[in-house]
């Protein structure tokens, strides 16, 4: 049976870029040693680490312009740590539109004073905060641009003469945006751009080396940039997927042309939960995600029906997070624009059993 991926993390992956990391595993472009065997140091490792990071850059629109793409570790997490140790040197201000943000806000604390400029919370983060004041003294402002949990997503950024870091861990590479509007970028690979066990960080260069305290080597992006993020061991494995990845979307015809795809595929569901009343939609309509749609069901007594129906038909990850309930479809760019048609079926089906 055919299995279509709603999974919101790790999450599904191209089929073509699946085939060539298996091959990749066992023996690497005809060379005689798997990927997962040769040194980091090899002239095909460090081909491969450069492309990553040119095609990162390239398909950000963010050649030339003076920034620098790392594959790290350690998850998006590690970089709610690693942006207030490298920026944060007496205020930031933190918009808090969910768990992810939280996180954030709580880590930051660490390292100087956190004002929270806007907050969801009272509405169990369900819209995006509009309309807020930035103070002008911050050393940055840090967003969150979409909310895998709760199923919202910035669709407009501030104007701001503060920096802005923004964590796009769950939409990175998925819709045009004026990415030179931000000076720091993370995202963990594993929503949009391949296995779980490297984060891709864009940093404006001249945003660093600005906090008056000393960095602990691992954690300061300058000497990860200093060493074209080859300063440890890196993830090899997953650096070689995220390059496949961000190779296909680049054959695909870039972020242009997988925007198009994603908001065909958000349309048909949206559309469903719109017309169909056996569902509603969690997150307010202005705000709702390209890439996770979350909604409930209005007749619990349909909640086993449906959950058959979906399992029957190889529906797999649409369970809701805990915080949210209900369901959660999550439609990174590689999943296909069929497998969203058929949970709208099944969803249509659904309303005629009821």
């Amino acid at each position: 049976m055919k299995k279509h991926n709603f999974s919101a993390g790790p999450c599904i992956l191209p089929k073509e870029v699946m085939q060539k990391a298996s091959e990749a595993v066992v023996e690497l472009d005809g060379i005689g040693l798997s990927l997962i065997e040769i040194s980091h140091r090899s002239k095909e490792f460090v081909a491969i680490m450069e492309k990553a990071r040119s095609l990162a850059l390239e398909l950000l629109g963010l050649e030339g312009k003076g920034y620098q793409a790392l594959f790290l570790q350690g998850g998006a997490s590690m970089q709610f740590l690693m942006a207030a140790y490298n920026l944060l040197d007496k205020k930031a201000g933190y918009v808090n539109t969910g768990t992810w943000s939280q996180k954030a806000i709580k880590e930051a604390k660490l390292f100087g004073d956190i004002v929270e400029v806007a907050s969801s919370q009272a509405a169990n983060f369900n819209h995006i905060p509009k309309g807020y004041s930035i103070p002008s003294d911050l050393d940055y402002l840090h967003l969150t641009s979409n909310n895998t949990i709760f199923g919202t997503q910035i669709k407009e950024f501030p104007k701001t003469n503060v920096p802005l870091v923004c964590d796009m861990s769950s939409d990175i590479f998925s819709r045009q945006l004026d990415f030179s509007q931000f000076d720091l970028i993370y995202a963990g690979a594993q929503k949009n751009m391949g296995p779980a066990g490297t984060t891709l960080v864009v940093v404006k260069e001249d945003v660093l080396g600005k906090v008056s305290r000393k960095i602990p080597s691992m954690l300061d992006y300058s000497v990860h940039a200093s060493k074209e993020s080859m300063f440890n061991t890196p993830p090899v494995f997953a650096v070689y997927v995220s390059m496949l990845t961000l190779q296909w979307l680049k054959d695909l015809g870039g972020i242009a042309a997988i925007e198009e795809i994603n908001e065909r595929k958000a349309s048909l569901i949206y559309s469903e939960i719109e017309l169909n009343p056996v569902f509603s939609g969690f997150a307010a309509k202005e705000d709702r995600s390209t890439m996770n749609a979350t909604f409930n069901i209005t007749d619990d007594g349909l909640k086993e029906v449906f959950d058959s129906m979906c399992k029957e038909e190889g529906i797999s990850g649409i369970n809701g997070h805990r915080s949210v309930g209900g369901y959660r479809a999550s439609m990174y760019n590689a999943l296909p624009l069929e497998s969203v048609g058929v949970l709208v079926d099944i969803m249509s089906e659904l309303e005629k059993k009821g």
